[in-house]
């Protein structure tokens, strides 16, 4: 079955704030007018796409997250995106082109903890070229991917960046912890 725009793009903010949360706030993180947001949360629920742990207030579950093309992480792939690499596929910070920072994060713990150190205009110009993105794909993390290609669509820039971002990467790690 597919989903209307609406409903992907509720399922979309859902996985970005990866937390239960009423209706009222997804309706206006999404934009949205709450009671058209609310008869399509029923339905997502409805279907099998979201949860409702307590009343008037939902998250995206595994059917959920599949719809967007994420996948369920194993208990190995939660260990190997977690597990130190090698510096070479350590991720490379830059202020711009050909102008490293001479900084990098050599896994996933690693980078969250230097989200915060580094200028939000470098954060910038890694989220508009996707690298962080393509990083977190190659550490075989394809959820965290998504969360970033969403995170580049919503053009949020400067602290409130660094704010979304850190969050972002801070709560995966503890989902991944809690799978291994």
């Amino acid at each position: 079955m597919s989903l209307s725009p609406l409903k992907c793009k509720l399922l979309e903010h859902m996985l970005l704030n990866d937390k239960p949360a009423k209706a009222t706030q997804i309706a206006k993180d999404s934009g949205n007018d709450f009671k058209p947001v609310m008869m399509h949360l029923i339905g997502l629920t409805r279907m099998g796409y979201t949860d409702s742990p307590a009343k008037g207030v939902y998250v995206i579950n595994p059917k959920g997250k599949n719809a967007l093309g994420v996948p369920e992480t194993s208990k190995e792939c939660a260990k190997a995106i977690l597990a130190q690499t090698s510096r070479e596929k350590a991720f490379h910070f830059y202020i711009d082109l050909e102008k490293p920072l001479n900084l990098y994060a050599d896994g996933l713990a690693d980078f969250s903890k230097k989200l915060s150190q580094i200028d939000a205009g470098v954060l910038e110009f890694h989220v508009c070229r996707g690298d962080f993105e393509n990083w977190f794909a190659s550490l075989g993390d394809p959820e965290l991917a998504k969360k970033m290609a969403l995170l580049k669509g919503m053009g949020i820039r400067g602290e409130q960046l660094r704010t979304k971002l850190c969050e972002i990467v801070e709560n995966r790690c503890i989902v991944l912890s809690g799978l291994t």
